[in-house]
């Protein structure tokens, strides 16, 4: 049997997830200029969920820096602190570490406290706050006073009497004294007060013990309160022992509040959304007679004017059994403080909340499931699509007639199989999103440890991909983001010298092309120095050094085991591993990567991968006895060679003219080693194959058999990577055909389509 809180904990966990991107979001809004309110409040509100549902759980570490984190994030709410570029660094290092607590709960390890210690210091140092110094609520033997922050407060209690000598509760309520504010003349002249047009509630709020434990305080929900208009508020302390006897673990205080607002229940109800099932909680909306209160007991809590009714203190009844509570998801927003706005301000403030308010955006109902019933369900759709060509197979070789039923009903089935994998492809298919926001921290981590200004720019982040291909990418993707902040981007000090800002470039764009999702890493450095790369491949014996080789070539010496440019070995780079791993991790999802590079510009790395490593469509093809698979988005057409179209190009090969262009013609049986080169090709069946780089090749094929749906079954978890062949599949008659790798073929091709001829020997 599942254990329930286990099921609720890894849900908190998933939704830290969600709330991390979203924090992620809101800082890389600031670091663009984006510093409005709203952006403010998505920083704030995520830091805020993460700490209340951790307390939950006690996760004391994790409460500990998120609430320092949030402290730090209200007073930039607050207007008290405005965030420079500096501030904005940190508070991305912050939200780092943030996700690293995040991980370090959910996985049951622990964070070093000489990671987070500093970044503490520096952020309480940053915002003008010493630790454990942002309580509002002041607790002394004599006053109870709290601040509102933005000029108004409820005045101080004078000291309380002993009321346990008292002989009841009504005796004890009638020795409390009334609150000492002056109270205008009868004559002076006050301006008469138009009875607010507003409607409103009325809210009886009683906290639990259990809401001070898990970090809650009562203060910040008021001050949210106030956030939605004028309140009113009357403290219920009855139960308040003395100072000697008092219980800090213990709540005493009750408040009854009147709130005049144009906003919805809902909204004053979102304000105790995080505490609710921690309270006692009644919310009703303001009758006829309460709505236009002109009562003394009621004193909005805003900067007031210099004469004002005075307020009065009564003892409200206790509240009543029948108080209406509410329970929502304990993973949403909490209240948050108010900011010291000017009253006009916050007057605007309001009027643009209640106008969000009146078009709220509903999100679109998700669900959570587990991968593996994903991977399950992308199994079955592989063994439909088999079935599905086997029954297509046995049709065809039963003659029947087109337009005969059977047939007709098996070309509904296939484009139900059709539609059915594209659906699943779909529920596996995740924003690329998560994984370019990972990168933003490699970034920020690379650039401090060489001591470059970097800035990560990132487009096309919500690209979808299969999961997969996402979580097998990270690896690669990092290595390529630290050779490019390490060895791509020059120092400060020389992109000065070359007339460039001094914050680097390193942009991160994902795309759909071709049926292929294409990934680029480019920096705006100096580009690649192609002869010192020469110089160094030679001086490592990685190439002989009267080699010939094109920009392409040189710039592909990079992919090497055991090549590095780097003239020392750092923290980054220099031992040689990286982009030989690289390229070997691209290749094992089937995908491949190329360089293009422009001295003193810059460099980029353009990675193409399969959308799915699950189902592709194929043209399946014969060679020499064997049964093949081509991927159908590298054929750009098909041909028939004629005899015009054939020219010889040295002993051994020959090109095919195209429209005026040429492009080199291989024989794909020759190439797999499976015959050796025909006599003629004229009259034979070529398919033209494009590749990510715009150059061409023309694959000799003996006939073209069928275009269908092929499920992928890899091959290297028991053969290893082979050139020129992407993995396997299983075809309609239970034969395995191969699937090639069409652009890794044509660059492992030897090119011959003739055999050498035997030169003739002349005798004199």
């Amino acid at each position: 049997m599942s254990d329930p809180m286990a099921e609720i904990r890894a849900s908190f966990f998933i939704e830290c997830e969600e709330l991390l991107e979203s924090l992620q979001d809101g800082l890389q809004l600031m670091d663009d200029g984006d510093t409005d309110s709203e952006t403010i409040n998505i920083v704030f509100r995520a830091v805020h969920s993460i700490k209340g549902g951790a307390g939950a759980f006690g996760l004391d570490d994790l409460v500990h820096f998120a609430h320092r984190f949030e402290t730090a994030m209200d007073e930039v709410r607050a207007g008290r602190f405005s965030p420079d570029a500096e501030a904005i660094r940190l508070f991305f290092a912050c939200a780092d570490i943030l996700a690293d607590l995040v991980r370090a709960a959910r996985d049951g390890d622990q964070v070093d406290d000489g990671i987070t210690g500093p970044v503490l210091e520096n952020l309480d140092k940053l915002v003008g706050l010493e630790e454990e110094e942002e309580e509002d609520l002041d607790f002394t033997p004599a006053t109870l006073s709290l601040d509102f922050g933005d000029g108004g407060t409820l005045p101080d209690l004078p000291e309380l009497p002993d009321v346990s000598a008292l002989p009841s509760t009504d005796a004890a309520d009638d020795a409390l004294p009334a609150l000492d504010m002056p109270v205008p003349a009868p004559d002076t002249d006050i301006p008469p007060m138009a009875e607010p047009e507003c409607k409103g509630f009325s809210v009886k709020f009683k906290p639990e013990d259990a809401l001070y434990a898990s970090g809650n305080e009562p203060l910040y929900l008021f001050r949210a309160l106030r956030d939605l208009g004028d309140i009113s508020v009357i403290c219920h302390c009855e139960d308040l022992p003395q100072l000697d006897s008092l219980n800090p673990d213990t709540g005493h205080l009750s408040w009854d509040m009147t709130i005049h607002t144009e906003e919805p229940e809902q909204a004053v109800r979102e304000v105790f959304e995080f505490v609710d099932g921690l309270c006692l909680l009644e919310i009703n909306a303001l009758t006829g007679d309460q709505d236009g209160t002109s009562s003394s007991e009621h004193t909005p809590i805003s900067p007031a004017p210099e004469i004002s009714p005075p307020p009065q203190v009564e003892t409200a009844p206790s509240l009543p059994e029948n108080a209406a509570s509410t329970r929502v998801d304990a993973a949403k927003p909490s209240a948050t403080k108010d900011t010291t706005k000017k009253l006009g301000e916050a007057k605007d403030e309001q009027s643009t909340q209640a106008k969000a308010a009146a078009t709220p955006t509903q999100p679109r109902a998700t669900v959570r499931v587990d991968l593996e019933r994903i991977d399950r369900l992308v199994n079955l759709v592989g063994e439909l699509v088999i079935n599905q060509a086997m029954l297509s197979q046995s049709v065809a070789e039963a003659g029947l007639p087109p337009n005969s039923p059977v047939s007709t009903g098996l070309e509904e089935f296939l484009q139900l199989t059709r539609d059915i994998q594209e659906s699943v492809m779909m529920i596996r298919a995740q924003p690329i999103k998560s994984l370019f926001q990972r990168m933003g921290r490699i970034v920020r981590e690379a650039s401090a440890s060489v001591g470059k200004e970097v800035r990560l720019r990132t487009d096309g982040e919500n690209t979808e991909v299969d999961k997969t291909v996402i979580e097998r990418l990270a690896d690669p993707l990092t290595h390529m983001i630290r050779n490019a902040v390490d060895h791509g981007l020059e120092s400060t000090e020389k992109r000065l010298e070359a007339g460039k800002s001094r914050e680097g470039h390193v942009t991160l764009t994902a795309q759909h092309r071709s049926g292929r999702i294409v990934i680029e890493v480019t920096d705006d450095g100096g580009g690649i120095n192609r002869e010192r790369v020469k110089e160094k491949a030679i001086q490592k014996g990685l190439i002989p050094a009267d080699a010939q080789l094109s920009d392409s070539d040189i710039d592909n010496l990079l992919f090497l085991p055991g090549f590095s440019t780097a003239a020392e070995v750092s923290n980054l780079s220099g031992r040689g591993v990286g982009m030989d791993v690289v390229k070997s991790s691209i290749q094992a999802l089937g995908g491949r990567i190329n360089i293009t590079s422009q001295e003193g510009k810059g460099t980029t790395f353009s990675i193409s991968l399969p959308l799915t490593l699950a189902v592709l469509d194929g043209m399946v093809v014969r060679v020499a006895g064997e049964t093949l698979v081509v991927p159908l988005n590298a054929i750009l057409e098909t041909l028939t060679l004629t005899d015009e179209d054939l020219t010889a190009l040295g002993p051994e090969t020959h090109v095919v003219q195209i429209r005026g262009g040429f492009v080199p013609l291989l024989d794909l049986g020759a190439e797999l080693g499976y015959r050796t080169p025909q006599d003629s090709y004229v009259g034979g069946t070529v398919l033209l194959i494009g590749q990510e780089d715009g150059n061409r090749a023309a694959l000799a094929v003996d006939s073209i058999e069928d275009q269908r749906q092929v499920v992928i079954k890899g091959l290297e978890g028991s053969y290893g990577r082979v050139p020129g062949i992407a993995a396997a599949t299983i075809l309609g008659d239970g034969q395995i055909a191969l699937i090639l790798d069409p652009t890794d073929l044509v660059g492992q091709a030897t090119g011959r389509t003739r055999v050498r001829q035997p030169q003739q020997l002349l005798v004199g």
